[in-house]
């Protein structure tokens, strides 16, 4: 297993496809964007799923999520979704997206066997969405929310991140909107991985503002049938029930001591923690023609290293040099 030195086991893999996105949302990258990773230096599709298939038949991962930058940019996403759910024992196979192109592949990927997705959106206005991620692909955003809903990958999942004084004041409607059309709404706390590095504290929507402002149009209550286990979010049940709304407190609430993820980047790099600052190379052993037994012991290794907590609130904290687009969420 990938037992870490506070007891933690690894068994939820992101996999980051690609370092490449056709959105440039402002807590992410700037306007210009930035440098790609060179193809070459990017994991080929047969070395993803051979790590992969170390991680979930050799260190038990049960669970496979699929990344970016933008995943759905990457043209054998397919292919290796097939090859993913086809390993034993068979893990779920998620992912994370933008919802660009989702609207012509959703079909495709339920019939490769992903299991479900996470779309992110963050407004619902297409003003602030030009505002926010400096393209105008609102439109095509919606539609891949609804093609994913169509075709069974249920419940879809809603990821928002709430900008003060540019998008806060949608909580409310985001999550009315949610609730319409069967989606589930998570949102999440700004965290320090701009490219720019231009996040603070003071300039954060925290969990606290975000449940208050729900809460004055909401009924909430703590979903306290449900045992949270090692999931980012506090989930709440909506006027009742049976809808829920989850709030992903990564700053001021953060859950790592229950945490069971462990990071692979586009480029092969072991990564403990979105914030870490140290990385762990699998991919050029993996090309000098590392066995199977030595990458597993090299993972191994590198998991039994993670670090206690993010250490944000901690005053030597700095922001990984990589932003969340090369790690992958």
């Amino acid at each position: 297993m990938l037992r870490d030195s506070f007891g933690r086991v690894a068994t939820d893999l992101r996999v980051s496809l690609t370092d490449k996105c056709n959105l440039r949302c402002t807590y992410c990258m700037p306007p210009e964007g930035l440098d790609w990773l060179p193809n070459a230096q990017l994991l080929t599709a047969d070395e993803i799923v051979r790590l992969v298939t170390i991680g979930v038949e050799r260190l038990g991962i049960t669970e496979v999520r699929y990344t970016g930058g933008e995943p759905l940019l990457r043209r054998e996403l397919p292919d290796i979704v097939a090859r993913t759910v086809v390993l034993a024992p068979r893990p779920q196979v998620s992912l994370t997206t933008n919802g660009i192109g989702l609207a012509r592949l959703a079909g495709v990927l339920v019939e490769a066997g992903l299991d479900r997705v996470n779309v992110s959106l963050d407004t619902l206005d297409r003003d602030t969405f030009k505002r926010l991620a400096h393209r105008d692909r609102f439109d095509d955003v919606i539609a891949g929310l609804s093609a994913a809903h169509e075709v069974g990958l249920r419940p879809v999942k809603v990821n928002t991140v709430l900008m003060r004084d540019i998008n806060d004041h949608e909580a409310v409607p985001l999550l009315r909107y949610c609730l319409e059309q069967g989606y589930e709404l998570r949102f999440i706390e700004q965290m320090p991985l701009d490219a720019q590095h231009g996040w603070s504290r003071e300039g954060m929507v925290t969990a606290d503002e975000i449940l208050a402002m729900l809460s004055a149009s909401f009924d909430l209550t703590a979903d306290d049938l449900e045992d949270r286990g090692s999931a980012p979010a506090e989930r709440f049940l909506v006027d009742g029930g049976p809808a829920r709304v989850g709030v992903i407190g990564s700053v001021t609430r953060p859950f790592c001591g229950a945490c069971d993820r462990v990071r692979l980047t586009a480029d092969g790099q072991i990564r403990n923690c979105l914030f870490a600052t140290e990385e762990s190379d699998l991919k050029t052993p993996l090309r000098a023609g590392a066995s199977d037994e030595e990458l597993a012991a090299r993972w191994i290794a590198a998991v039994s290293r993670k670090r206690a907590g993010h250490g944000i609130d901690d005053p030597s904290f700095l922001q990984p040099s990589r932003p969340m687009s090369a790690i992958g969420g």
